[in-house]
């Protein structure tokens, strides 16, 4: 088992650092780390059967770690024979929990609409087409395709092997948020300092108000399987909750009840006979998730798209779909307010 990646995975707007290669210490074990780990899985391996995986499984248990905390980059060529066999292994592994990835996209064997029909959690070009990109408009092509696809089945992406500027900045072109390389390596005091792009004062960017993660707020959450009672109990905790939020194993989130619609309901004749021990997601709404890069103004138009919900919390959500916090519409209102006054 090894990483295709020798420094850890950055988003490129931020410029924090959202997962690690996967290390092994003195002894052999994998190494702990507080973010996901991104391991490379050789096609190979995968399509030789279950029994091949099982030091996988052995090493994250020994380090404490869950699949869903591991991205898996698959790499390697696969034939038109070996596809039944890929897509049983993907349906074993995603049902473990793992985060599935394909390294070394355009310019590897594995045909495009392999990568589209498993639906990855992430797409990771081929270092050459990065390399090749800022001098040749071909790679560059490739990338942007590359791109394309990866929005099209909802899978990140990611640009290894960043080595200078211009790479950097090409990936930022094509709208690539995730990057890895010797420019983003750790300093000699361990943090990773990434070149990030001069700010935008321009008169529409500042129109357009500061990010939704500036006004950030924690949100209450709950397992998406919880019932109707464990909400009541988190809205009964604090009385200045407005919504709590139910998110998946995966903290991405899967449902939002607002405070005073799910009291309602439970306070109304027979509410909570009815739905005190059912299921609080037969009560929720489908959470209305921003990304934590949303200009405020742009949040407010979002939150205003559904008349019945306009004051309803937005779900901040990074790069990897997790919910982050929350932000009320009456502090965008504020905010906006504010700015333009």
């Amino acid at each position: 088992m090894s990483s295709l990646l020798t420094g850890p995975v950055v988003d490129l707007d931020t410029g924090s650092v959202i997962a690690y290669p996967a290390l092994l210490d003195a002894s052999g074990r994998l190494r702990a780390a507080p973010l996901p780990i991104v391991l490379e899985l050789p096609m190979r391996v995968l399509l030789s059967g279950a029994g091949a995986l099982v030091p996988l499984h052995e090493a994250l248990r020994r380090a404490g770690r869950h699949p869903r905390e591991a991205i898996l980059l698959l790499s390697g060529p696969c034939s038109a024979g070996d596809r039944p066999v890929l897509k049983v292994a993907l349906d074993g592994l995603r049902n473990l929990g793992y985060l599935l990835g394909f390294g070394g996209a355009g310019a590897e064997s594995v045909p495009l609409d392999v990568i589209a029909d498993a639906a990855p959690y992430l797409v990771a070009m081929a270092p050459d087409v990065i390399a090749r990109a800022p001098r040749d408009h071909r790679a560059a092509a490739v990338a942007r395709g590359l791109v394309a696809l990866a929005r099209g089945v909802g899978a990140h992406v990611l640009a290894p092997g960043v080595e200078e500027p211009a790479q950097l900045e090409a990936a930022r072109g094509w709208g690539v948020r995730l990057a890895h390389g010797p420019l983003l390596a750790p300093g000699p005091d361990g943090r990773v300092r990434v070149p990030l792009p001069p700010a935008d004062d321009s008169p529409e960017a500042v129109r357009l108000g500061p990010r939704v993660q500036e006004l950030l707020l924690p949100a209450v959450t709950l397992p998406v399987a919880a019932n109707a009672e464990d909400a009541v109990a988190a809205f009964g905790h604090e009385p200045t909750i407005t919504s709590v939020i139910l998110v998946d194993e995966y903290q991405r989130p899967k449902g939002s009840l607002d405070r005073s619609r799910f009291l309602l309901s439970i306070a109304s004749r027979y509410g909570h006979a009815l739905h005190g021990s059912k299921p609080a997601q037969r009560l929720a709404d489908p959470p209305r998730t921003v990304p934590k890069t949303t200009p405020a103004v742009a949040a407010m138009q979002a939150a205003g798209r559904d008349a019945l919900r306009v004051y309803d919390d937005l779900v901040v959500t990074d790069e990897l779909s997790r919910c982050l916090g929350i932000v009320r519409v009456s502090d965008l209102i504020r905010e906006v307010a504010a700015m333009r006054g």
